[in-house]
């Protein structure tokens, strides 16, 4: 399985084992084992490069000084065999709660003194946790047992193994984040946010060497991660990135370091620190050597997400260098402090992205002075308005803030993304298309509307330095107007044609084959078939032929970069690379949405990169395998997991029978159909019989299905009554009866031959997978990757089209029924019901009440007049 795959799994397991326990603490658990199991297994990867044999590794104890110095020197710690996590599974039941302590214990002992800082209590929360997982060793015992074999399956020995190891562990953070509330959402940034704060930062950086980016809020660290993969898009060859790391809790911290090791980032690139960011700035020297290790923390980059709104402690702060420029952010609100605390650290043709709430672009007071400051010294480069609810444990919207040291432009780029979402579960969610577009408009500084507007720093001035994000841009939809005339007289207004003016200048001779003026102001349609008017035209015949001329080889190169190049491609960089391509064929071509495109880029991309994940990590031949069907289903009344079958490795099986086996495929449909036709019979035959027999025995109790053994009861009654030479017509509930008899005995048999033939079919699948050639493996996978994406993309005009036929149609409808013939139909009616009641007759009573409507209706009458 893929590592998405195998991440939901260990998710799901890690659920069912979590009962009493917190998930806050649960994480720190399962993550601690994980981060183990990456130290257990990269100390023996890097053994073997060595030329260590089985039995040497076998032989790593702390009775081997050299050993272990050696060790220490080149990887930063040493575990000896018996600690390793591989150790622990060997045990088996002989496996203890001790032999954790004990590991834990060494570590603590054996890590190379340089690397203090990264190490030292690493694991100081998952010692500390051991004895919440049981009130008795034994029960403490069972708990870690279940742990360690649930990540065991952990794959470590492909080329991409760490980033595996890496993204499960970010999987399970962000999960133990959202289903956690607030206490456990504190340390995480989504993904989404931390890709779009990475895009902006990664374009301004790309053309450097080496770079050092800095988080003083590091939570997790998903934040410098994501930074680093996107800036590493843009650079050759590996660590050239420093990363620096700040956070206050000690838990939280762990996870910091933890997640920056486990990524494969040199140790020696890796700079953390446990501390309060406000109250304690970066040290500017190591205390073991403050001459030589004196260093200011100048960064090409710092991005953080601090904590919204907290109190501190500006007191005694005036003269701190941080905040003398600008002022003293409010005891009551931090944000700031945050913000000027990630300026003062950049270098002067850096870059940083601060996360904070929408407050910081418009409260007065401290606030206020401070964002003049910023504003007047041309610091402030864009400010991104997101969604609400799109943090875990808060709804409030929030806003991404990109503020430069240097900058030659005078405007500020204000963003209003807060519609850019969709709806996932409790929380909102940016599409990889909404970060894309965002980053873009970042990147190019151009206003667009409803989304983005350049604002001059006189205009920001003559608004007192009030930045709210909605007196600059107008993101909200228009209200729909009606035009008087034609609303009173009929025809569809000029100038609600005119609104559609994109659609008329790709088209240029459609509006006039369309309508016809019946005055400057109105028009009126000129044809009756609006949809074949509009797809035969030469404009949009046009249109898609240049579409589909800019597309005509795609599917060739998609071919020949993911399917010939699959086992060697760069899959981090490919999607960047077709998603250029991609944008350069529609250039030219105008109603095209091109973030529409990366969207169904993205959404195809996630299946392609997983399925190559594994491709490159286990051989071409992975595409040959079939794997056992794992479900969970109750067994003596405890879910257990269990075979059903098999599934493919990577190759479904229907898309194997639609192109290997379509003949047996087509026999089961045909089965299958019939089956669906039989029961809609029943329910046709049960319907039409009388009530008189559907209250018998032949029906259940709900009188909605047949009871097959008295319908077969009944048919025998009734063939006695034909060699009897009864006979019985059409519309008898007999020969209905009949009917359904028949139909449970072809019923019976199909679903015995549905039952054999799917069996067989699945074995047969099994069984042409494993025998595939290469060429038919690249076959299918070109059907499974790259023909549904092209499909999409060429849908893509069709869709402009069709929404512009639902436009004009729309304007057509909306003004055909005009408010004199509602209100002449509205008179008639009076009149009818009016006539109409004076035929009725009734009781004294009753005609009193009639006799005043009557007069009600014949007072409207004359108040109309």
């Amino acid at each position: 399985m893929n590592k998405q795959q195998l991440a939901a799994k260990i998710w799901e397991s890690a659920n069912q084992m979590r009962s009493k326990i917190e998930a806050n603490e649960y994480k720190d658990y399962i993550l601690g084992f994980i981060f183990y199991k990456y130290l257990s297994e990269y100390e023996i990867k890097f053994a073997k490069k060595e030329k260590f044999t089985d039995e040497d590794i076998k032989l790593l104890s702390e009775e081997e000084p050299e050993t272990v110095d050696y060790l220490k020197e080149n990887i930063g710690y040493f575990i000896a065999y018996k600690d390793l996590f591989s150790t622990w599974i060997d045990k088996g039941s002989d496996f203890e709660v001790s032999d954790v302590r004990d590991a834990l214990s060494a570590f603590n002992r054996l890590f190379n003194p340089a690397y203090k800082k990264l190490f030292d209590g690493i694991f100081k929360t998952l010692e500390t946790g051991l004895s919440k997982l049981g009130d008795t060793a034994a029960l403490q015992t069972k708990a870690i047992s279940e742990l360690i074999q649930l990540i065991k399956d952990i794959p470590m020995d492909g080329r991409q193994d760490y980033d595996v190891l890496g993204f499960i562990y970010e999987y399970l953070i962000e999960k133990f984040a959202a289903n956690a509330g607030k206490k456990a959402g504190e340390f995480y940034t989504p993904h989404e946010v931390s890709v779009l704060m990475s895009e902006i930062i990664a374009h301004h950086l790309k053309d450097r060497s080496e770079i050092q980016i800095y988080d003083p809020t590091s939570g997790s660290g998903s934040l410098l991660i994501n930074i680093g993969k996107s800036v590493a898009k843009h650079m050759d060859g590996h660590n050239k990135i420093k990363y620096y790391a700040q956070e206050l809790k000690q838990n939280t911290y762990n996870l910091t370091r933890m997640n920056l090791i486990m990524r494969g980032i040199n140790i020696d690139n890796i700079e953390t620190r446990n501390g309060d960011t406000l109250e304690e700035d970066w040290p500017y020297f190591n205390e073991s050597d403050p001459v030589n290790s004196y260093n200011p923390l100048y960064l090409d980059a710092v991005v953080s997400n601090p904590p919204y709104s907290q109190k501190w402690e500006p007191a005694d702060k005036e003269a701190d260098p941080r905040y003398a420029r600008f002022g003293m952010a409010p005891k009551s609100k931090a944000d700031f402090a945050f913000l000027l605390h990630d300026l003062f650290h950049l270098k002067p043709d850096g870059i940083m992205t601060i996360v904070l709430p929408h407050g910081v672009l418009f409260r007065g007071g401290e606030e206020g002075a401070i964002r003049k400051n910023l504003i007047e010294q041309n610091h402030i480069d864009a400010i991104i308005g997101l969604p609400a609810n799109i943090f875990f444990g808060t709804g409030i919207p929030t806003t991404v803030m990109v503020l430069k040291q240097k900058r030659v432009e005078t405007d500020i780029l204000i963003i209003d993304a807060s519609k850019r979402f969709i709806k996932e579960g409790k929380n909102n969610k940016l599409r990889a298309s909404d970060i894309r577009r965002i980053a873009d408009a970042v990147i190019e500084r151009q206003s667009i509307p409803k989304l983005a507007a350049l604002v001059s720093r006189d205009e920001i001035r003559k608004n007192d330095y009030n930045l709210n994000i909605p007196r600059y841009v107008d993101s909200g939809e228009a209200a729909e107007s009606w035009d008087i005339y034609a609303t009173m007289f009929g025809g569809i207004p000029v100038k609600e044609i005119d609104e559609l003016s994109v659609y008329w200048e790709a088209f240029p001779g459609l509006k006039e084959s369309v309508f016809t003026n019946t005055t400057d102001e109105i028009a009126a349609l000129k044809i009756e078939d609006l949809t074949s008017a509009i797809n035969t035209h030469t404009d949009v015949k046009a249109f898609l032929a240049s579409f589909n001329h800019a597309f005509a080889n795609f599917d060739t190169i998609l071919k020949s970069r993911l399917i010939e190049k699959m086992l060697t491609l760069s899959i981090a960089k490919e999607k960047s690379i077709l998603s250029a391509d991609i944008f350069s064929r529609l250039q030219p071509i105008s109603l095209i949405d091109r973030y529409a495109a990366y969207q169904l880029l993205d959404d195809a991309w996630q299946g392609i990169a997983g399925d190559l994940e594994m491709l490159q990590t286990e051989g071409f031949e992975a595409a040959k395998q079939v794997d056992a069907n794992m479900v969970t289903k109750k067994v003596k009344g405890k879910d257990t997991e269990v075979q059903d079958g098999w599934k493919g490795h990577i190759l479904p099986f229907e898309l194997v029978q639609q192109l290997h086996l379509a003949d047996e495929l087509q026999s089961l449909i045909a089965k299958e159909n019939r089956l669906a036709e039989i029961t809609a019979k029943f329910e046709e035959l049960l319907e039409a019989l009388s009530e008189e027999v559907k209250d018998s025995d032949i029906t259940n109790e709900a009188k909605d299905a047949f009871v097959n053994a008295e319908i077969i009861k009944a048919s025998k009654d009734i063939a006695a009554d034909k060699k009897k030479g009864i006979k019985y017509s059409e519309d008898d509930d007999e020969t209905k009866i009949w009917k359904v008899n028949t139909l449970i005995v072809e019923e019976k048999a199909l679903k015995k031959e549905i039952n054999e033939e799917a069996y067989a079919l699945h074995i047969l699948t099994k069984k042409t997978i494993e025998t595939l050639t290469d060429e038919q493996v690249n076959d299918l996978l070109e059907h499974k990757w790259i023909n549904p994406l092209v499909n999409a993309l060429h849908n893509l005009p069709a869709n402009s089209i069709a929404t512009l036929t639902q436009k004009v149609n729309y304007l057509a409808g909306k003004y055909s029924t005009t408010l004199q013939q509602v209100s002449n139909q509205l008179q008639d009616t009076e009149q009818a019901l009016a006539q109409m009641m004076g035929e009725l007759t009734g009781s004294v009573h009753d005609m009193q009440g009639l006799n005043e409507w009557q007069k009600l209706l014949q007072g409207e009458d004359d108040d109309s007049n």
